[in-house]
């Protein structure tokens, strides 16, 4: 079996009284891409400096690239961190350079890569402008370019998509898919669900510094029944009745919830509403989504959490 690429056993952090992260446990596995979700204050950019070794853990073992601390394996991962800024009067090659010989490379090396990484994601014609000359989503993807010139084993980024347009956000996915598609493992925190539901290979999901779920997305769309919604001016009762059926409640005037029970056809309620006359303006059949599965686990403090 692979050595995972990073392993995180019952990592505390306090602040005197306050626990910031509460024993919490992980593994993820070495070339995936892994997300790590909370909302706002739930221990994520904590939990992601202490993988760094920026942090010291109270209590808790942590290894990462198969070292005990990042700084052993420093020029093999790659980091974005939440702050995020450039030097205004550099050029966008030359910070994209500058960051990849701090990582190791040759200036010869280092200013290559730099240019094949603004050609490939977009950026050739701004090579030469100064950074503070760039739009906000050109700046923050020169910055995701620096964190990966060195080409990294491990790459975490603490929301990245944050303060993107969707054009950017879909080329920093487009980033991401590449990395690990290359081999490499991707780290990302986020509270924006779509992303995490789009690009990950698994996932944690953290609320008051605790694990609540981790898993693959498909594992967690299952931690919640399946429903369908329906619209009508008839009476419903008959569904209620039909087997693999766990509950049929009312959502408004002529709205019903049916919820299902896991391995339960969501065709038999639509059947069924034919064979007894049941008239319907709308029929939704969906499993459960990310954001339902978070709002579930995080509960109240999910509230804090901003879905676009």
């Amino acid at each position: 079996m692979a050595q995972p690429a990073l392993e995180l056993r019952n990592v505390s952090k306090f602040y005197g009284d306050f626990c910031a992260v509460n024993d919490l446990s992980l593994t993820v596995p070495a070339g995936c891409i892994y997300g790590f979700l909370g909302p706002n204050g739930a221990g994520k950019t904590t939990s992601l400096r202490m993988i760094l070794d920026i942090l010291r853990p109270t209590s808790g073992s942590i290894r990462i690239l198969g070292a005990e601390s990042a700084l052993q394996v420093r020029h093999r991962i790659g980091y974005l961190p939440e702050e995020k800024g450039l030097y205004k009067k550099m050029k966008a090659w030359s910070v994209i350079a500058y960051f990849a010989t701090l990582k190791g490379l040759s200036a010869a090396a280092a200013r290559t890569r730099a240019f094949e990484l603004l050609e490939r994601y977009g950026l050739k014609d701004f090579a030469h402008a100064k950074t503070e000359a760039l739009s906000k989503g050109m700046g923050q993807k020169v910055q995701v370019l620096a964190s990966i010139a060195h080409d990294p084993e491990l790459i975490i980024f603490d929301e990245p998509f944050s303060g993107l347009d969707p054009v950017n956000q879909g080329v920093l996915e487009e980033i991401v898919v590449d990395l690990r598609n290359r081999g490499r493992t991707v780290l990302f925190s986020t509270h924006v669900m779509q992303h995490a539901e789009r690009l990950c290979d698994r996932l944690v999901i953290i609320g008051g510094g605790r694990r609540l779920f981790d898993g693959t997305v498909t594992e967690a769309r299952r931690t919640l029944p399946r429903r369908v919604r329906i619209e009508t001016d008839d009476d419903p009762a008959a569904l209620g009745r039909l087997p693999g059926v766990a509950s049929l409640n009312s959502g408004g005037p002529g709205v019903w919830e049916v919820e299902l029970l896991e391995q339960a056809d969501p065709q038999l309620i639509l059947r069924t509403c034919f064979e007894h006359s049941i008239r319907l303006r709308a029929f939704n059949a969906a499993d459960p989504s990310l954001h339902d599965v978070f709002m579930k686990l995080v509960g109240p403090s999910a509230r804090e959490a901003s879905f676009r």
